[in-house]
């Protein structure tokens, strides 16, 4: 029913402002009812974590921060949702205007800086969808104020341990000051340990065994990118996802708001957020699945990112332009190659050395 009202929704929503429109949106779909997502090609299963997904294809992070519409999303044909960033408690965010569209580059630049409304009203919409099908993943971070930041990461892992299907820790947003900078060697060692250690807590207490990810920033050299990896093995992070948005700025770029401050997401992502993946998959040797973020707006971009190195991938940006009927045509794209090949495993990595030897462009 979306699909098919897409052209119409879309026409109306552009001539808001980013940020209305994405309300207009959630607002939309947390009214719809109840509706099971319908089963996926089951030669799109796909296994990774311990978890089974019905297939790879996952809304990142920051389309539905207060878990506000996980159903209707995983109703559209998502194998997964992953909700957030929350931080324990509210959060404004930054001052408007933050969300800015990039229509000639097809992308966007936020600098939203955190908005929630905090875990406790994340907990309770989750609480309200228990036992309903679906992943849902929930994303933590940290308020902006907070004296102990690794501890708002630890809140985030006991207040949702009972309801996410995983967790992903989130150092990497460059719109919070000194948020990535928990990316060094000894303040992740030590906020990964923190977090671990608070997962493994819950899982004594009852809840079930929850991943954790570490979500990474593309702007990371690759010294940086070698301590990430030696953290998250040492740590027994469970899986990496890569990547978050860039303050890098492409030449290409023809828009105007492409000058916003913030992270810039979007199809001029892509190149350097498959870079970062594939650099990321050859350092790891098969030690853990990694997340594909950044850039996917196509069926043939969903399998680039499966072929430098992504188990499971995940989009967000791109639907601001092509609407829910992308979801249908990347699945339809990762069945062809999964009939041609056997299986999505066997594409895992395939160009990883090749994407790496390219770099991660201008």
């Amino acid at each position: 029913m979306i699909g098919a009202l897409w052209p119409l929704m879309r026409a109306a929503l552009q001539r808001l402002d980013a940020e209305t429109a994405h309300e207009a949106t959630l607002a939309g779909l947390e009214r719809l009812p109840f509706r099971a997502p319908k089963p996926s090609d089951p030669r799109l299963r796909t296994e990774a974590f311990g978890l089974s997904f019905p297939n790879p294809i996952g809304l990142a992070a920051g389309f539905d921060k207060d878990a506000r519409a996980p159903d209707a999303m995983l109703a559209l044909g998502f194998g997964f949702v992953e909700i957030g960033s929350v931080t324990p408690r509210p959060q404004a965010g930054n001052p408007k205007p933050r969300l800015f569209r990039l229509p000639a580059d097809r992308g966007v630049v936020n600098r939203m800086g955190f908005n929630n409304a905090g875990a406790a009203a994340a907990r309770a919409r989750l609480e309200r969808r228990r036992g309903r099908p679906g992943l849902v993943g929930v994303n933590v971070g940290a308020n902006k104020d907070s004296a102990d930041r690794a501890a708002d990461y630890v809140a985030g892992i006991e207040a949702f341990a009972p309801h996410a299907a995983f967790f992903t820790v989130n150092v990497s947003s460059p719109n919070t000051p000194g948020l990535r900078d928990l990316q060094a060697k000894a303040a992740l060692d030590d906020l990964v340990a923190r977090v671990v250690a608070a997962r493994d807590a819950a899982t004594v207490k009852g809840s079930p065994r929850r991943p954790v990810l570490l979500k990474i920033a593309p702007d990371l050299d690759l010294l940086g990118l070698d301590d990430v990896v030696a953290v998250a093995r040492s740590r027994g992070l469970d899986g990496l996802v890569i990547s978050n948005t860039t303050l890098a700025r492409p030449a290409s770029l023809a828009e105007r708001n492409a000058e916003q401050a913030g992270g810039l997401s979007g199809a001029p992502l892509f190149r350097r957020a498959t870079w970062m993946l594939a650099e990321a998959f050859l350092r790891l040797d098969g030690a853990m699945p990694l997340v594909g973020v950044g850039g996917i707006a196509s069926g043939a971009d969903a399998i680039a990112k499966i072929r430098a190195g992504a188990t499971l991938i995940e989009l967000y940006s791109a639907l601001v332009f092509e609407g829910p009927a992308l979801i249908g045509r990347i699945s339809a794209a990762l069945s062809e190659a999964a009939a041609q090949e056997g299986a999505l495993a066997a594409l895992v990595g395939q160009d990883a050395a090749a994407v790496a030897a390219a770099g991660p462009g201008s």
